[in-house]
C-alpha cells in the first residue's frame, strides 16, 4: 500500500489533456513540443487562480497560442486542425474509461476544445490577418484539406498538407450562420473553381468534383456557393464563354472528351492521349479508349447531376440553381446557330455535360406511363420569367397569329376550361415569319408570369438545352465526319494523280492531308467515344422525346387519326425545334448499332404517321421529310433487327395511313417553297420510294395501296404517278448525258502525253470534274433506278392511272425515250468500264421498261395505250421495237413478255397507220381547233377563267399535276375550274364527221 501512486485530482487530469491537445504549457517545465505561454501564466497567477489549464482559461490560451508569429510553428490552421485530430484521439481514450462521472466531464472539456478549434478555425480563414505567420497559402487550406478526403494519396495534394480529422469539416459547417462563412467561402469557391479549370475528362477532375458535392452537402455551404458573386457572372461582357470560364461550376461543365478551342484547350488532350495514330490502332486499343472515357464521364454526369439535385431540394437554393440554367441558356443561345462564334458561345463539351445532368434530373417523370405529362404547362411557352423562347420558329403559326391567340386567350378567365385552354383553334396560314418573336412584349406588359411547379420548368429547360448541346453535338459530330470524308478523298485524287507523275508540291500536298485526316479523325473518335457510345446518354434521350412527342399529341386530342381539320393553336405555336430533335436524335441512335435494342418505338411511330403528311401542322416540309428519314432507317434490312418490322406490318396506324402519308408527301414535297427545292427533292423522295418498296411487298400494305389507287385515281396517286414519272425522266436522262461528259473526261486523261502537258492546278481541276461527276452519275442513276422499279411493280396490279387521258401520252413518251436511249443508235457510246460503280445496269433497266410497256397493255382495254405510243414523234419508230426485241432475247427476257411486247409493238404499227390515214383525211386543220400549247386537234376544248384561252381538257390536266397555275399568265388554276367550250367540240366534231364523210365519199 505504501507504494500506490496517489489519485491525480480532476483538475490534474483536465490540465494534462489541455496540455496535450493544445500543445502548450504554463510552465517551462515540459518539452520542446510544447510552446510556453509565459504571459497568460503570469495573468492566471496575478488572479489568484492555480497555474493549470482548464476550460475556464482554455480559449485564453488558445489566443495566445495562435498570437504568436514563431517561424518554426505550425500556420494557425494546421495548427487548429492538429488541435482537433488530437482532441479526437483523447476522445477515443476517455472513451473507454470506466468511470462515468469522469468520463461524462472530460468528454465536455473535449467537446468544448474541438469546438474551439473549429471556432477559431472560422475566424482565422475568414480574417487571415488576425493571427498572421510567415508560412501563407496559396490557395484555401479548408479547401485543401476537402480535396484530400477525395484522394488515395497525400502527395495529390502535394504540400504536406494532413488529411482533415475525422468530423473536422462536418463540424465547421454545423451551426454557423452565413454572415461567418461567407468570407471563408468566397476565397475557397474561386480557388475550387481553379482547380477543375482546363482539365480534361483524362485529368483529376475527381477531386474537386468531390470537394464540390462534399460543400454542397451543408446547406449554409450551398446557399454560399449559390450566392457567391461567380455564381452567376454579372456585367455587359459577360457572354456564354465567360459563363464557362467565369461561374463557379464552368470549369467543370468543361470537363470533357470533346476537343474545344485552342485557346481554351484542356490537358491532358483526350484526341493525343487515347486516339493517336488511330488510323492503324487495334479495335481492341479503341475499345478500351471508348470504355474508359464513357466510365469517367458517367462519374462526372452523375456528380453534377447530384450537386444540382441537392441545390434544386434545398428552398434556399433552388430559385438561384434554377436561375443558373436559364442564364447558361440565354447566353448561349448563339449555339442554335450554323456557324458558332467559340468565343462567345460555350464549348460543345460544357452543353454536352449539361444535357447529360438535365436528362438525369427529367428522369423521375420519364416512367413508362408517362403518368406526370399532365404537369407540364404549354403555357409555359410564352409565359414565363425563366427563358425567353421569342424568336423560335414554331410548327406553324406565324409570329402573328401566336401574337392575337396569346392576347385573345389572355383576355379569358384563367380558370377556363381544359378544353378553352388547350384545344382553342383556328385555321392555320403560313403568313408572317412563323416565329413566336412578337409573344414577349406581349406577356411583359400584362405582367401575367405565374410560377411552374418543377417538372414543367425541369422539362423546357432541357428542351432547350439538348438543343443548343447534345442535338447540336451530334450535328457537329455530322460535319467532322463530312469534313473528314472530304479529305479522304481529295488524299485519293492526290495518290492517282502521284501516280501519273510526282512533284515536290504534291508531295507537300499529300503530307498536309494525312496530317488533317488524323486530326479530323482524332476529333471524330473523341465525339464518338462522350456520345455515340454511351448507350446509357442515348436511351435517357430517347426516354425524354418519347415524352415530347406524347405531350405534343395531347395537344390535338391524342393519338387518333385523322387530325381534327384545325390545328389548334396551343399545337401550332409550339417550338418547331421540339420536334425537329426528337427527329434528329431518332435518325443518330437508328444508325447505331443496338442504341435501340429493348427500347419502345410505338409512340414515334405514331407521332411521324399523323404529322408526316400534314402541311396544316407542321408547315416545314423539310422536318416531315425528316420524319420519313427515320422510317427509313427502321426498315427491317436497314436497322438489323427483326423488331422494327412490327413497327410496320402490326402497327394499326401504319397499316390504315402509311402508304397514304408517304404518297401525299411524295407529291407536297415538290413545293418545299426553298431555293433548293428542285434538288432537295429527289434526295427525300429516295427515302419515300425505298419505304413504298418495302411496303409493297408487304401484302396489307400493297393491298391498301391498290385501294387508295383506286379511290385517288384522279386525286393523290394521279400527282404521285405524274411526279413520279417526271422524276424518272429528269434523273435518267441527267444521268446518260453525264454518262457521255465522264467518258470525255476518261479520254483525256488516257491520253498520257497530252494529260502530263497541262499545268498541273488544270490537272487537279479536271481530276475534281471527273470524281464530282462519278459521284452525280452514281446518285442520280440509283435515284432513277428506283423510280423506274417502282413504276414496274405498280404497273403489274394498277394500270387504270397509267391510262387516263392525261397521263397515258406522257408514260407512252417516257418508255419510247427510254427504249431508244438503251437500244437504239446510240447506245454503245453508254458503254462504261466498271457499270455497276455507277449504278447503271441497262440490261436491268431494259427488262423493266419492257415490263412497264407490258404490264400497261394488259390493263388496256380501250386499246388507247398503242396510239398513244406512236403518237410519239420524238422517240417512237418502229424499228427501236424490233432491236429492242434482239436485245431481250440476247439477255434471257421471260419468252412471254416478249411475245406480248412484239404485240404491243404491232399494234403500234397499227395506230400509227391509221393515224397517218385520220391525218390525211383531216388535210388543213383550222387554228381555231389547235390546241395553242401542243398544236393537236382538240378533242375536248376547255376555257381557262383567267387568260379565257381554250386549250384541250386532257393537255391542260397534265399541266396541272405539276403545277396549279394558268400557263398564259400563272394566275391560280384547278381542273374543277375549268369551263367546258361546249361550242368549239360541235364544231370540231362536225369538222372531223365532215373529213370522214369526204373520205369515203373518195
Amino acid at each position: 500500500m505504501a507504494n500506490q501512486k496517489p489519485r491525480k485530482s480532476l483538475a490534474d487530469i483536465e490540465d494534462g489533456l489541455l496540455q496535450r491537445i493544445f500543445r502548450v504549457t504554463l510552465s517551462d517545465e515540459l518539452g520542446s513540443d510544447y510552446v510556453y505561454l509565459e504571459m497568460t501564466a503570469a495573468e492566471i497567477l496575478s488572479e489568484g487562480k492555480p497555474l493549470s489549464l482548464s476550460r475556464d482559461v482554455m480559449e485564453r490560451v488558445l489566443i495566445d497560442r495562435l498570437s504568436r508569429v514563431l517561424p518554426d510553428t505550425q500556420p494557425p490552421f494546421e495548427y487548429l486542425m492538429g488541435c482537433y485530430q488530437r482532441a479526437y484521439d483523447e476522445g477515443k481514450r476517455v472513451a473507454s474509461m470506466r468511470d462515468k462521472e469522469l468520463r461524462s466531464e472530460l468528454e465536455s472539456v473535449i467537446k468544448q476544445a474541438k469546438d474551439l478549434a473549429v471556432s477559431y478555425s472560422r475566424i482565422h480563414l475568414g480574417n487571415p490577418d488576425m493571427f498572421p505567420h510567415p508560412q501563407t497559402p496559396d490557395r484555401s487550406p479548408l479547401l485543401m484539406v476537402i480535396l484530400t478526403m477525395f484522394s488515395s494519396s497525400v502527395d495529390l495534394i502535394g504540400d504536406g498538407t494532413p488529411i482533415g480529422p475525422p468530423g473536422f469539416v462536418d463540424d465547421f459547417f454545423r451551426d454557423v450562420d452565413e454572415e461567418t462563412l461567407e468570407p471563408v467561402l468566397r476565397p475557397l469557391y474561386e480557388d475550387l473553381r481553379g482547380s477543375a479549370n482546363k482539365v480534361s475528362v483524362l485529368g483529376s477532375f475527381q477531386q474537386p468534383l468531390g470537394a464540390l458535392l462534399k460543400l454542397v452537402s451543408y446547406p449554409n455551404s450551398a446557399k454560399a456557393l449559390v450566392n457567391h458573386p461567380a455564381w452567376i457572372p454579372r456585367g455587359d461582357y459577360v457572354d456564354g464563354r465567360v459563363m464557362e470560364v467565369a461561374s463557379i461550376l464552368g470549369p467543370f461543365f468543361h470537363v470533357s472528351a470533346l476537343p474545344d478551342h485552342d485557346v481554351f484547350m484542356s490537358e491532358p488532350d483526350v484526341g493525343l492521349q487515347c486516339f493517336s495514330n488511330a488510323s492503324t490502332r487495334r479495335p481492341a486499343d479503341l475499345m478500351s479508349s471508348f470504355t474508359t472515357i464513357k466510365t469517367l464521364t458517367n462519374y462526372l454526369y452523375d456528380g453534377l447531376n447530384n450537386v444540382f439535385l441537392t441545390l434544386l431540394r434545398l428552398k434556399d437554393t433552388r430559385e438561384r440553381a434554377l436561375s443558373y440554367l436559364s442564364e447558361l441558356i440565354k447566353k448561349n443561345s448563339g449555339r442554335s446557330h450554323i456557324q458558332v462564334n467559340q468565343f462567345s458561345c460555350a464549348s460543345s463539351g460544357m452543353f454536352v455535360n449539361l444535357s447529360a445532368v438535365m436528362l438525369r434530373l427529367c428522369e423521375p417523370f420519364l416512367d413508362a406511363n408517362l403518368t406526370k405529362r399532365d404537369k407540364i404547362d404549354p403555357q409555359y411557352v410564352f409565359d414565363n420569367k425563366r427563358i425567353d423562347l421569342s424568336g423560335l420558329t414554331a410548327l406553324h403559326a406565324s409570329s402573328e397569329e401566336v401574337a392575337s391567340w396569346v392576347a385573345n386567350k389572355y383576355s379569358e378567365p384563367t380558370e377556363g376550361s381544359t378544353e378553352n385552354r388547350f384545344l382553342e383553334s383556328q385555321e392555320a396560314t403560313s403568313s408572317g415569319n412563323n416565329v413566336l418573336s412578337n409573344t414577349k412584349p406581349l406577356l411583359n406588359s400584362r405582367g401575367t408570369s405565374k410560377n411552374y411547379k418543377f417538372i414543367c420548368e425541369c422539362f423546357f429547360l432541357t428542351a432547350r438545352v439538348l438543343n443548343l448541346g447534345l442535338l447540336k453535338a451530334f450535328s457537329d459530330y455530322k460535319n467532322i465526319a463530312q469534313d473528314l470524308t472530304r479529305c479522304e478523298d481529295t488524299l485519293a485524287s492526290l495518290r492517282a494523280m502521284r501516280e501519273r507523275a510526282s512533284s515536290s508540291q504534291l508531295e507537300q500536298d499529300l503530307n498536309r492531308f494525312e496530317v488533317e485526316i488524323e486530326r479530323i479523325l482524332r476529333e471524330k473518335l473523341c465525339y464518338e467515344a462522350q456520345i455515340l457510345r454511351d448507350e446509357q446518354l442515348l436511351q435517357q434521350a430517347l426516354s425524354f422525346y418519347r415524352l415530347m412527342v406524347v405531350w405534343l399529341v395531347d395537344l390535338v386530342g391524342g393519338f387518333r387519326m385523322p387530325l381534327p381539320s384545325k390545328c389548334p393553336m396551343v399545337f401550332a405555336c409550339m417550338p418547331e425545334h421540339f420536334v425537329e430533335d426528337a427527329m434528329e436524335l431518332l435518325l443518330y441512335a437508328s444508325r447505331l448499332t443496338k442504341a435501340l435494342d429493348g427500347f419502345l418505338l410505338d409512340d414515334f411511330m405514331n407521332f411521324i404517321i399523323m404529322f408526316m403528311a400534314s402541311p396544316a401542322y407542321v408547315k416545314n416540309p423539310y422536318l416531315r421529310a425528316k420524319m420519313v428519314e427515320v422510317l427509313n432507317c427502321w426498315m427491317p434490312d436497314k436497322s438489323g433487327s427483326s423488331a422494327t418490322a412490327s413497327l410496320f406490318e402490326g402497327h394499326q396506324l401504319a397499316l390504315e395511313y402509311l402508304v397514304y402519308n408517304l404518297l401525299k408527301l411524295y407529291v407536297d414535297i415538290e413545293f418545299t417553297g426553298a431555293h433548293t427545292q428542285f434538288y432537295d427533292k429527289f434526295n427525300i423522295r429516295h427515302n419515300i420510294a425505298e419505304l413504298l418498296e418495302y411496303l409493297w411487298q408487304v401484302p396489307s400494305h400493297r393491298n391498301a395501296w391498290r385501294k387508295i389507287a383506286k379511290e385517288e385515281e384522279k386525286g393523290v396517286y394521279l400527282n404521285f404517278l405524274n411526279f413520279l414519272i417526271n422524276d424518272s425522266i429528269y434523273l435518267l436522262d441527267e444521268s446518260l448525258n453525264k454518262i457521255l461528259e465522264l467518258k470525255e473526261l476518261e479520254s483525256e486523261m488516257a491520253n498520257t502525253e497530252e494529260w502530263e502537258k497541262r499545268p498541273a492546278p488544270e490537272r487537279q481541276e479536271r481530276m475534281r470534274l471527273f470524281h464530282s461527276q462519278e459521284n452525280i452519275i452514281r446518285i442520280d442513276m440509283k435515284l432513277a433506278n428506283e423510280d423506274v422499279g417502282m413504276l414496274a411493280f405498280t404497273s403489274e396490279q394498277i394500270t387504270a392511272p397509267f391510262l387516263l387521258p392525261e397521263m397515258v401520252e406522257r408514260v407512252a413518251n417516257m418508255l419510247n425515250y427510254f427504249l431508244l436511249q438503251l437500244v437504239g443508235p446510240q447506245r454503245r457510246s453508254l458503254h462504261l468500264k466498271d457499270p455497276e460503280k455507277y449504278e447503271f445496269r441497262p440490261k436491268k433497266l431494259l427488262k423493266q421498261i419492257v415490263d412497264i410497256y407490258v404490264h400497261i397493255a394488259r390493263g388496256d382495254k380501250q386499246n388507247v395505250f398503242p396510239t398513244a405510243i406512236s403518237k410519239d414523234g420524238r422517240s417512237y419508230n418502229e424499228q427501236i421495237f424490233a432491236a429492242a426485241v434482239v436485245v431481250l432475247c440476247k439477255i434471257g427476257e421471260d419468252g412471254r413478255v416478249i411475245q406480248e411486247f412484239i404485240e404491243l409493238g404491232a399494234k403500234a404499227k397499227a395506230a400509227a397507220s391509221e393515224a397517218m390515214d385520220a391525218e390525211a383525211a383531216l388535210g388543213d386543220i383550222p387554228d381555231e381547233f389547235l390546241d395553242p400549247i401542243q398544236y393537236t386537234l382538240m378533242r375536248d376544248p376547255v376555257i381557262l377563267p383567267s387568260s379565257r384561252i381554250t386549250v384541250d381538257r386532257p393537255i391542260i390536266q397534265r399541266h396541272l399535276l405539276s403545277d396549279n397555275t394558268d400557263p398564259f399568265n400563272r394566275s391560280h388554276l384547278t381542273q374543277d375550274m375549268l369551263i367546258p367550250d361546249l361550242e368549239l367540240k360541235a364544231r370540231i366534231e362536225e369538222f372531223i364527221s365532215s373529213r370522214n364523210l369526204r373520205k369515203h365519199a373518195q
